[in-house]
């Protein structure tokens, strides 16, 4: 999933509204819909792995479902990949991540999950170089970046003062509105990564189902482009996001 640069507030300041407006872009990246079951599948596979197939007993893999639903993977899939994570010869994948730069100073940080990290590291090093960018070393743009939770709501029903007023005890830090890719407005909050649990668990007991719950690399540090350069950082990340092992890609345009 393509995933643009949002507003970070720190904590301590005072609760800000997030205007986030996911807009399509040229190359209408979440579209592609067997790259997005992909991902999902990998999702399944890693969080069945570490805790087992039973949603009622693993919050990443309840969370990873209602991901699946929230972007209309049917449910017969869900189950076929919860089905084989379960089974003997389930492939074994890892999460690495991958720091770099596309051109004109634009940083990426590039989430894979992959069974050969010698075969992804040659392929996403061989895409970035020609495009312009380079793959630099573990820590170099990561600083550039909050690793945060974020929870996606649909707005109806919500009275969003009080909710927020109650989630601040549950981790939250950022709360504001939203459009969905189709234009439908959404609620998004945001709490510290190693607050996301709590704050999940928080909605669940108001029995608030998010459209969907990860966490994300958000960037302190916007960059911002004329439309041609922006067009050709653009250019990269699509291409990084049609490569197999990669699940993410996180960036600093603005």
């Amino acid at each position: 999933m393509h995933t643009r640069c949002g507003r970070h507030l720190d904590s301590g300041v005072e609760m800000g509204r997030i205007f986030e407006v996911r807009k399509h872009t040229m190359f209408a990246r979440w579209n592609r819909m067997a790259k997005q079951f992909a991902r999902i599948a990998k999702d399944i596979n890693m969080a069945v792995k570490a805790g087992g197939s039973d949603p009622s007993a693993n919050p990443s893999l309840r969370r990873i479902m209602q991901n699946a639903r929230a972007i209309n993977m049917p449910k017969d899939k869900v189950e076929a990949a919860i089905k084989r994570a379960a089974g003997r010869d389930a492939t074994d994948y890892q999460q690495v991540l991958y720091e770099g730069y596309a051109p004109h100073g634009v940083a990426l940080l590039i989430e894979t999950a992959t069974d050969n990290p010698t075969r992804t590291v040659a392929h996403v090093r061989n895409i970035i170089t020609k495009h312009g960018g380079n793959l630099g070393t573990t820590g170099s743009v990561s600083f550039q970046f909050h690793r945060m939770g974020v929870f996606r709501l649909d707005p109806a029903g919500i009275d969003q003062d009080e909710l927020e007023l109650e989630m601040i005890d549950h981790g939250l830090q950022e709360m504001g509105e939203a459009n969905g890719d189709k234009g439908e407005p959404q609620l998004v909050l945001r709490c510290a990564f190693e607050d996301f649990g709590q704050l999940q668990e928080a909605l669940e007991v108001r029995r608030i189902t998010p459209l969907s719950a990860e966490h994300e690399f958000i960037c302190t540090a916007p960059v911002e482009l004329p439309e041609a350069q922006a067009n050709e950082v653009l250019e990269l990340i699509d291409r990084l996001e049609q490569e197999e092992d990669v699940q993410r890609v996180f960036h600093t345009l603005q």
